[in-house]
Parts: C-alpha cells; structure tokens; sequence
C-alpha cells in the first residue's frame, strides 16, 4: 500500500513537470515573454528533451541527482524570469496539458540533435589539434 502510494506520488510529479514543461515552451514561443526569459526556457526545454545529460544515467545516483535536481531548479529560475501576467495566461489558456505539440516535438529534437552535433564536432576538433600538436 506504501508502494503504491509512492508510485502515486511520483507519477503526480513527473506529471506537474511535464506541465512546467509545456508552460516554459509556450513562453518561449509568446512574443510578450523578455529575451532572455526566452533564452532561458528554451535551455530548460531542450535539456529536459535531451537525450544527452550532463551526468549519464548510468552513474548510480549521481545521474539520477542532475535530473532531479538541474531541473526543477531551471524551471523554477525560468518562472521567476517570466512575468506573472504571462505564465497565468498561458496556464489558462492551455490547462494541464502535458505534452509538446507534434510540431514542437520535432523542432526540439532538431535543434537538440543539431547542438550535440556541433558540440561533438568542437570536442573532436579540440582534441585533434590538442594532440596534434603535442607529437
């Protein structure tokens, strides 16, 4: 009965992030939210879509701790950059939805793909002229 509890609790607040989630990508995309509020939620969004994380999963309990903790501090941050007006109009406006339209999905995952890409591409450069030069 515990188990299932707690099962309850965290669907509840995988749920409510999911929805902060939504609300932080239809800021970014309000053309009344500041620059860098923008900025700042399209980070959040696109880590939170990301494949890639800064600490991998597999590390026990490390990779685990930067989701359950990066996140909802960059979501909170990114709230307190949008003003109070705008996040109440678009909490109403779409309700508890939980999920990215099809068309948001897919630009953020090409826009995600396309930063690993070019980081990956920076990396293997540095390290190539890096190595390059010491022999």
């Amino acid at each position: 009965m515990v188990e299932n509890k707690l099962l309850k609790n965290w669907k509840t607040r995988v749920n409510q992030l999911k929805s902060k989630i939504h609300i932080l990508y239809l800021a970014y995309r309000d053309p009344r939210t500041p620059v860098y509020a923008k900025l700042f939620a399209f980070l959040v969004v696109a880590y939170a879509l990301s494949p890639v994380d800064l600490i991998p999963d597999f590390i026990p309990v490390l990779g685990i701790l930067d989701d359950l903790i990066l996140l909802p501090i960059g979501i909170l941050l990114a709230f307190r950059m949008i003003p109070l007006d705008i996040l109440q109009d678009l909490t109403q406006k779409n309700g508890p939805k939980a999920a990215l339209p099809k068309s948001g999905r897919i630009v953020a995952l090409v826009i995600i793909l396309i930063t690993w890409f070019l980081v990956i591409i920076l990396i293997f450069t540095w390290l190539y002229r890096t190595l390059s030069l010491t022999f």
